[in-house]
Order: C-alpha cells, then sequence, then structure tokens
C-alpha cells in the first residue's frame, strides 16, 4: 500500500529530491525498528530489551557506533553489516539530493541553462542551415526533415 502511495504521486507530480530523501529516510526509520525487534530476538542476552535492540540499530545506520552494545552473535553482527552499508548509503544519497537543490536553486537564480540542452539548441540550427545549403545545391527537392 505504501508503495503505492509513492508510485501514485510520483506520476502525478514526479519525483522530487526533497520526497526522494524522506522516503529513504522514513524507510531507515522503519529498518531500525525491524531490525532493533529482529536483534532482541537474535540475541536476547545483549540486547534485553526491543528498546536496546532499537538503539544500537540507530547507532549502526548513523555510523556512530558507540560500543555500548554490540552483538555476540553471527547473525547480529551480519545484521550490523547490512545496517552500517545501508546508514553509509542513506547519508550519501542525502548529501546529494542536497547538493542537487543547491546546485539548481544557483543555476535557477543565475538563468543558466543546461548545457545538453544548449548543445542541442546549436546542432539543430547547423542541421536546419545544411538543409537549406543541400536543397539549393539539388533544385526541385524539399529540405523538410528525413529520416
Amino acid at each position: 500500500m505504501g508503495l503505492r502511495l509513492v508510485e501514485r504521486r510520483v506520476q502525478r507530480k514526479g519525483l522530487r529530491p526533497r520526497v526522494a530523501a524522506s522516503v529513504i529516510a522514513l524507510l531507515w526509520v522503519v529498518a531500525i525498528v525491524i531490525f532493533g525487534i529482529v536483534e532482541h530476538l537474535v540475541d536476547e542476552r545483549t540486547f534485553d530489551t526491543i528498546w536496546d535492540g532499537m538503539w544500537w540499530a540507530t547507532q549502526t545506520v548513523t555510523t556512530v557506533g558507540y560500543g555500548d552494545i554490540v552483538p555476540e552473535q553471527t547473525a547480529g553482527q551480519v545484521i550490523a553489516s547490512v545496517l552500517m552499508i545501508g546508514g553509509l548509503s542513506l547519508f550519501a544519497v542525502i548529501t546529494g539530493v542536497i547538493s542537487s537543490m543547491f546546485v539548481t536553486a544557483a543555476q535557477a537564480r543565475r538563468g543558466v541553462q543546461d548545457p545538453v540542452i544548449e548543445r542541442l539548441d546549436h546542432l539543430t540550427t547547423e542541421v536546419a542551415a545544411l538543409r537549406e545549403q543541400v536543397a539549393r545545391l539539388e533544385p526541385g527537392q524539399s529540405p523538410g526533415p528525413s529520416g
């Protein structure tokens, strides 16, 4: 259901960087809760309560890792690896989104157009001029688009 809601919003309004970052952050909050519960179930001796598991998962995702609670079981260490890699990618994506927003805002303020679009406009003008030259060389032929 949540995935359909996101999909409909993307189809309706497009995917904006802020929305993407919010969805990713929300998914990681859910992951912290789920992994915290799983860690408690996997290693009850180390993680006395579910809250201990979620505290540890939060530390791991954010790469803080105080070390006050550490998984002893292999399954817990695998979960920690997933959380660490996911946490790093979460911050990389959010940093990229924020950077993209700054660049887009700066370009909008300066009125800078996309260099690819500028190049395409230049090439379109050049192709039109070449078609006119070809049409002058071959009387009776129309210089309309081909292909």
